[in-house]
This record gives structure tokens, C-alpha cells and sequence, in this order.
């Protein structure tokens, strides 16, 4: 079944500066930029004024009768506008109108995107095989490629002690968004988080994957799409609580921050979807269907970080962990330097990929 126009619209709206998909108004003056707050309006509004040009009004819904005046269109406003300064502050946000209502469906259950074939113990394929004979055309074809028993249930286990190790000594905080200035921070996201090198006391298991993570992504290289990737963040190791925590939907990079793709490692034995929730659903743009991905122990989940592929993880009812970093791309990351678009906090910070770990 195909979407229907208000969907596909739909499907593009999001928070200029977070990426957030939920609750979203829409610029008073231009009516075709949308934001989560006022304060991340104001904040973006430095970049957003270069673009910002007030809509047509003969486009605007006709005024019924015994109504006031549109907001933003009053006598007052107008003669407001017409002494602006030429730098004016943003225009007030309107109510998004396409937004979704609560419970409206979204598309069927399910995804064609397929996880790799592979028996028990860590994946039969060399880093080198598993990149470029499945990684890079799964990735092309369809933006959202799930690897399986990716390092085997031991160096898995021994993750999973490091990471268990990390909760224990209270590293983890508040998972943040862009913005700080908001106090629902906690009705977006539940997770706590700690960002880790891989040169830390106790996180040699973790340096591990990483180096394997670099190593699949090295041999993807000038594959995938047109990146050339030249670096990553830190690992952002998470764990939602189990209290029915999740984080609502939305874009890891909707500005061009750099970064291209998303590389997730799952770390939950045993996971019940049913039973314990957590699922990760990516809503892949222009497409019916949503994708619906179990973090289950030793998985593997890849997908382009942009705008083409958003998502959320929905309440979990178990303790749930998982290890994320982030590729960039040189010369994205290079005009996001410029225009200082780099993501904010650990999120912007480049390490170099790791030395190749791989004798393929």
C-alpha cells in the first residue's frame, strides 16, 4: 500500500535542530520549518533566517467567520513587521496541523531488510567478506542492515561484564538531547549513558568491538553510498533502566553534523520482544512498512544516520544495553565544522578509526 501525501509530508517533519519527530510546531512566518520548543527555535534561528521568508498569504486557511485573525497576521503584526530590524527574532511557532494524532497508524509490521543467515557462535564470514559480500549492497539496497552472532556468545558475554561493570561505579547520567534548556528531556529519552574511548580500566572488551566495528567499516569504505569515512565518536554505551523507558521518535543527524552512519551493538540475552518491549523501530523514509529491530545479544545494527532513516526505541521493560558509535563523513563533517553544525558534547568530538585488527 502506497502512502498517502500528507504521510510521505508528514514523514519529513522534524525539529530543525533536535531531529525530534513528536509534538512539533511550525514556523509562524515561513510555515514550512518545524521545531520541538520555542527554545530550540531561538536557537537555531541563526542559521534558520537565511532561509526564512514569510509565506504567501493567499496560501494561508481563509478566515471563517466570528474567528479572529490567523496568528502572526493581526494589524499590529503587520505593522510590526514592517519596522523589523534586519535581523528579526524568529516568528512564533504554530501548531503543526500534519502531525500525527495519537494511535494513528503508521504502516504494516514488518521489514524486508534481512538479518545474516548465520549459526550459532560468532559469524562464519571474515570482516572482510561480511563488509563487502553483505554490509555494503544490504546497506545501498536498503539503508538498514542487522548482522547476527556478530563476535560469538563469549567475547559477547565479555562485553556485557564491562558494560555491567560501568553501571556499577555510577559513570552512567541522564541521557541528554541538543538542548539542555527544555525539562522534558526525560519525556524524550529514559536512557543513561557514559561515553567510553576504549582505553579505560576495564573496557578492553568493549576496545574490542570497537576495533572490529572499525574494521568492518574500513572495508566498507567508498562503498557506502558516496562517504568517505575518515573517523567516529566514542562509543555511547546505554542502558535503559527497564521501567518502561524508551526514547519517542527521531533523527540522529538531521543537520548535517557529519555523521553518516549509525552502528549499534546489542548486548540482551534472552530478549523477549513481547515480553520486555525495547524494540527499535526505524520509519525508513518513503516507505510503507517500518522496520522493527530486537536488541538481541551479539546483534549487529547498521543504518544511515540522516534523515532517511528515523526512528525510536520503544518502552522497555527489562534492562536494556547497547553500544553506539557513530561514522562520519569527511567532507560533511568538514562544511559542519565550518558552519559549526558539529553535533553538540561527545557526539561532535572525532576519534580516529582504530588500527586495523583484521590480518585479511
Amino acid at each position: 500500500m502506497e502512502k498517502k501525501q500528507s504521510d510521505l509530508d508528514r514523514d519529513r517533519q522534524y525539529c530543525e535542530l533536535c531531529g525530534e519527530m513528536e509534538n512539533l510546531l511550525k514556523c509562524g512566518r515561513c510555515r514550512s520549518s518545524y521545531y520541538c520548543s520555542k527554545e530550540h527555535q531561538k536557537q537555531d534561528w541563526k542559521k534558520h533566517k537565511l532561509t526564512c521568508k514569510e509565506v504567501d498569504k493567499s496560501l494561508l486557511p481563509k478566515q471563517k467567520p466570528g474567528e479572529g485573525p490567523p496568528p502572526g497576521n493581526s494589524k499590529k503584526h503587520r505593522e510590526k513587521r514592517s519596522s523589523e530590524p534586519a535581523d528579526p527574532a524568529p516568528s512564533p511557532l504554530a501548531p503543526s496541523t500534519e502531525a500525527p494524532a495519537d494511535g494513528e497508524e503508521q504502516g504494516e509490521v514488518g521489514s524486508d531488510v534481512p538479518a545474516t543467515p548465520m549459526p550459532n557462535g560468532q559469524t562464519s564470514l571474515s570482516p572482510q567478506k561480511l563488509a563487502t559480500e553483505y554490509i555494503v549492497p544490504c546497506m545501498n539496497k536498503h539503508g538498514i542492515c542487522v548482522v547476527d552472532s556478530f563476535l560469538g556468545a563469549e567475547t559477547g558475554l565479555g562485553i556485557l561484564e564491562n558494560v555491567k561493570g560501568l553501571y556499577n561505579t555510577g559513570r552512567f547520567t541522564d541521557g541528554q538531547l541538543v538542548s539542555q534548556k527544555s525539562d522534558s528531556t526525560k519525556d524524550i529519552r529514559g536512557d543513561k549513558i557514559t561515553w567510553i574511548e576504549g582505553k579505560e580500566d576495564g573496557c578492553e572488551k568493549i576496545s574490542f568491538l570497537m576495533s572490529r566495528m572499525d574494521d568492518l567499516i574500513r572495508h566498507c569504505n567508498g562503498k557506502l553510498g558516496n562517504y568517505t569515512i575518515n573517523g567516529r565518536t566514542k562509543a555511547m554505551v546505554a542502558c535503559y533502566p527497564g521501567n518502561g523507558t524508551g526514547y519517542v521518535r527521531h533523527v540522529d543527524n538531521p543537520n548535517g553534523d557529519g555523521r553518516c552512519v549509525t552502528c549499534i551493538y546489542y548486548l540482551n540475552r534472552d530478549w523477549n520482544a513481547k515480553e520486555h518491549g525495547g524494540l527499535l523501530r526505524i520509519f525508513p523514509e518513503g516507505k510503507a512498512q517500518f522496520a522493527d529491530i530486537e536488541p538481541k545479544f551479539d546483534r549487529l545494527l547498521l543504518f544511515w544516520s540522516d534523515r532517511r532513516n528515523p526512528h525510536e526505541v520503544q518502552p522497555a521493560f527489562s534492562t536494556r544495553y547497547a553500544i553506539t558509535v557513530w561514522y562520519f563523513d569527511a567532507d560533511e563533517r568538514a562544511r559542519a565544522k565550518e558552519k559549526y553544525l558539529t553535533g553538540a558534547g561527545e557526539k561532535g568530538v572525532k576519534v580516529e578509526l582504530n588500527k586495523s585488527s583484521d590480518p585479511s
